[in-house]
């Protein structure tokens, strides 16, 4: 059986890294410009932190790796900041957000690498459905063993993670009634879902990994969609089920929490319990109904995902004081539970404008810092009627929508972290 080698990192580092959309100015549809924006900044000093993905409307920048989440969130505004410059020269803008709300997937080129064309001819149109956009959060272990022991203990987490981060409500101009509708294109790969629940050490993952590359079900770790896998070459830990948040500031809030669990794991480990069999359907509360979704904990214990989500606050709090991280879990905390999510505030903007590349405008606004200037302040969103109506297969307008799905409990937020 081969060996792979765990690169050790310093324990509770972290970076992240943001799959982003390209935006064209005038339609607020997906455009193919990645090309064109990457050559756009290939002599500037984070060229190499951005790179394309599967399709030709997508960016990713990659962090460098960071002890403190401070740190972090200053080198994520300067890429922002560059990336934005390099984008108005090429005439797109950049969005945050988990799914673009009325893009078509036939119209998606595949980016020209190998491995971007072998995922093509392998997967079908499923490479094309795949253009949609997460946040992936690394975190730093000194070894095999604790990256898997740290990725069972965070598994309990999932649903908290999908539903911080959720922003992707709309899809191909429907909505389509869940908080984060992204993760449904993730989960069609064949080697999506958790690592098995027989995988209790690097040893054991080592065979799990060998096993299926003899059965050709896989030829390396970058074919396992798993929620969260070991990143050995990086010696982290890696977080894959959020949705890209619309603004660099809640990306880093979510990875301040993420290095938060981490340590709070690692002193008081959570006995699993019932963790495995509940984990799908807490998987598809989350992404259906976000906040609001139910939660089944590994003891056995049925409750809102936001009960369990205040009390996980209450228990992270002195672990952030200890990390200097207060103003950034409590930021967190304090939108989740008063404002909701990205995908609560897609909504309130929809319900607001009645025009879906409206909200994409208001997106790229919210990428650059810029939502005071196209939030919701000054509005008022209770003044809205609003209706129960079924999402339908038919693409909602261009620049009215016939149909509403029900918004999401509570009034619309007046903000956006």
């Amino acid at each position: 059986m081969e060996q792979i080698p765990f690169v050790p990192s310093a324990p509770n580092t972290l970076g992240i890294e943001l799959e982003l959309q390209l935006i064209d100015p005038r339609t607020f549809d997906l455009t193919a410009a990645s090309d064109e924006l990457l050559a756009q900044m290939a002599d500037h000093p984070i060229a190499d932190r951005v790179k394309p993905e599967i399709t030709r409307s997508m960016i990713e920048l990659n962090s460098s790796v960071h002890e403190h989440p401070m740190g972090l969130l200053a080198e994520m505004r300067e890429m922002r900041t560059a990336l934005c410059e390099a984008a108005d020269a090429v005439g797109v803008s950049v969005a945050g957000g988990g799914a673009h709300p009325f893009m078509r997937w036939q119209e998606r080129s595949i980016s020209d690498t190998p491995r971007f064309q072998y995922l093509a001819e392998m997967y079908g149109y499923l490479a094309r459905q795949f253009t949609v956009f997460g946040q992936h959060i690394h975190l730093g272990v000194k070894g095999g063993d604790q990256a898997i022991a740290l990725t069972r203990q965070l598994s309990a987490y999932v649903p908290h993670f999908i539903a911080l981060s959720a922003s992707s409500p709309y899809y191909e101009g429907v909505d389509t009634l869940f908080s984060c509708c992204r993760l449904n294109a993730v989960n069609s790969f064949p080697l999506a879902g958790h690592m098995p629940p027989e995988v209790t050490d690097w040893y054991r993952f080592e065979a799990h990994l060998a096993q299926l590359r003899n059965l050709g079900l896989a030829e390396s770790i970058k074919d396992l969609y798993w929620d969260i896998r070991p990143k050995p070459e990086f010696g982290t830990v890696e977080i894959r089920v959020c949705d890209t948040p619309l603004t660099v500031e809640r990306a880093c809030q979510l990875a301040a929490f993420a290095q938060a669990l981490a340590v709070l794991l690692q002193r008081e480990p959570q006995p699993e319990g019932g963790l495995w069999l509940a984990y799908r359907s807490n998987h598809f509360q989350a992404c259906r109904f976000g906040l609001q979704g139910s939660y089944v904990t590994a003891e056995g214990h049925r409750l809102r995902l936001i009960d369990h989500l205040r009390a996980l606050f209450g228990r992270l709090i002195p672990v952030a004081d200890e990390l200097g991280t207060t103003d950034m879990l409590t930021a967190l905390r304090d939108d989740a539970l008063r404002a909701g999510n990205d995908a609560r505030w897609l909504r309130a903007q929809f319900h607001r404008l009645r025009d879906l590349p409206s909200v994409v405008e208001s997106m790229t606004g919210a990428f650059r810092g810029e939502i005071g200037l196209v939030g919701m302040a000054g509005t008022d969103p209770t003044a809205v009627v609003r209706r129960r109506v079924r999402a339908t297969s038919e693409p909602l307008g261009g620049v009215g929508v016939q149909t509403l799905a029900e918004p999401e409990p509570g009034t619309a937020p007046r903000r956006l972290h």
